[in-house]
């Protein structure tokens, strides 16, 4: 593997710079001195941000793209063989690193790297991580999967030893890492299209609890099952938590309730360091669980109680993450990134805490092999809404349908006894809301793909 020396900055290409992740280390590479350029396939508010920064963005994908002052190139696991960038770096023999291993490479930098991993919340979570970290003005380095309004993007730059990103189980990603404290928040099935079974995800991320070093330590959530297994043998501390009643963790909380708003207070039990009230401005059970999570590794790096219970209060959530776009004619319009039953069905139940008269979802699949996997289960989380819309399925790298599409999940849905629409456009979708949304209903976007056009257009018109 390349190996990139840091003291030395050379050119480095990214092909998908305009991701969320690769924009995040391309702006850390080009503070650190590195000549960094870049393709993607069209603009965005991400590269228009990477040029004024200065960093060069080619769009399209073309072998022209790559010229013979380029030292190393990045890829994203959405890079195949086929990607005509890609065969010119190998036909000039050019060395190239994946996305997860110069995140790895870059952690070594840091005295303190923090990866936090699960199969969902580590955007919030990581978020919520960050806002502590900044209010204890420890002058941390940040790469965040979303957009942190604190931060106005998902990148920070510091220069202290604390370096905080997610890590994703997906290609097995996070293996290329080197974090001294890691956080598992929860394993469950996921991206099928590349790990067999639940077995083959837990063992993925029982090789991550395995990268910490003796003197590091692993923060997990203890109501996953079986969660023993997974830390059985390390080397490092271990420190758990529960999300629920689960009173042998070291970290849990109780007396949960929510405002007019659904936000949630409880109180935190931390056996060895006392209890203390906290309350948060993001809503859902879900959002409790990330919370604790965050409050246990804050204690592990001796940041004040006061600072965190203050920067946790004061945390409103990321982009996309039952982030409110506004109000059109009486109706309320929030968005959000679920796309796993798990997550639809924790975004769901916050939204019944929140004021409304009929709850809409307008959902749209993310790839055909999730929502083959769990079609069953989709259609159980769905029905948790009071009305259902569906958008078709957002293929993203996946070109075989499967014999699956929205048409099958509303027959899914139906059969529940529940009521369910699919258009095959956002301009039909737009237009049937228009119709049959009233003053006091609570609408929310839905999904990993382009869904959030939807809310944002109701409100332009």
């Amino acid at each position: 593997m390349y190996k990139i020396d840091f003291d030395h900055p050379v050119s480095i290409y990214f092909i998908g710079i305009g991701g969320i992740s690769m924009s995040g280390l391309a702006e850390i590479l080009a503070d650190a001195g590195f000549r960094v350029s870049g393709s993607d396939w069209k603009s965005s508010s991400i590269t228009r941000a990477l040029e004024e920064k200065g960093i060069q963005v080619k769009y399209g994908e073309s072998p022209e793209h790559i010229t013979d002052d380029i030292d190393c190139a990045v890829l994203t696991s959405a890079v195949h063989d086929t990607n005509l960038e890609y065969q010119a770096i190998r036909e000039k023999g050019i060395p190239y690193l994946s996305r997860a291993e110069l995140l790895g490479q870059l952690m070594r930098n840091y005295d303190t790297p923090v990866a936090i991993s699960g199969t969902h919340g580590k955007t919030t979570t990581t978020s919520m991580v960050s806002e502590i970290l900044l209010r204890a003005g420890t002058d941390p380095t940040l790469s965040i999967g979303g957009i942190l309004k604190t931060i106005g993007g998902n990148v920070r730059i510091g220069r202290s030893g604390y370096f905080v990103t997610e890590a994703c189980e997906y290609t097995n990603s996070f293996l290329s890492f080197f974090p001294k404290v890691g956080i598992i928040l929860n394993i469950e099935e996921d991206h099928l299209d590349f790990f067999k079974d639940l077995d083959d995800i837990r063992r993925s991320f029982r090789a991550f609890a395995e990268l910490l070093p003796e003197d590091g330590c692993l923060i997990i959530n203890s109501d996953i099952s079986d969660h023993q297994k997974i830390t059985e043998g390390l080397s490092c501390r271990v420190v758990t938590y529960s999300a629920g009643d689960n009173t042998s963790a070291d970290y849990y909380p109780s007396d949960i309730c929510y405002d007019e708003s659904g936000h949630p207070s409880f109180l935190l039990h931390a056996p060895s360091k006392g209890e203390a009230t906290f309350t948060l401005r993001v809503p859902g059970q879900h959002n409790v669980s990330n919370a604790v999570a965050s409050i246990a590794l804050a204690d592990l790096l001796e940041i004040d109680r006061s600072v965190t219970m203050e920067a946790l209060h004061n945390f409103s959530g990321t982009d996309r993450r039952f982030e409110y776009k506004g109000t059109v004619g009486g109706v309320t319009i929030i968005d959000d990134y679920a796309h796993h039953p798990t997550e639809i069905t924790a975004t769901l139940q916050a939204a019944a805490n929140y004021p409304h008269r009929t709850l809409w979802c307008v959902f749209q699949p993310h790839t055909y092999s999730r929502t083959k996997a769990f079609l069953k289960d989709f259609a159980q989380s769905l029905s948790l809404a009071d009305k259902v819309v569906l958008a078709d399925i957002y293929a993203a790298r996946e070109t075989d349908n499967l014999g699956i599409s929205s048409g099958t999940l509303k027959q899914e849905i139906e059969a529940l006894g529940h009521e369910c629409y699919y258009f095959p456009t956002f301009d039909e979708i737009e237009n049937f809301l228009l119709e049959n949304c009233i003053n006091g209903d609570l609408l929310i976007t839905m999904g990993a793909g382009d869904v959030h056009k939807i809310g944002e257009n109701l409100l332009g018109k």
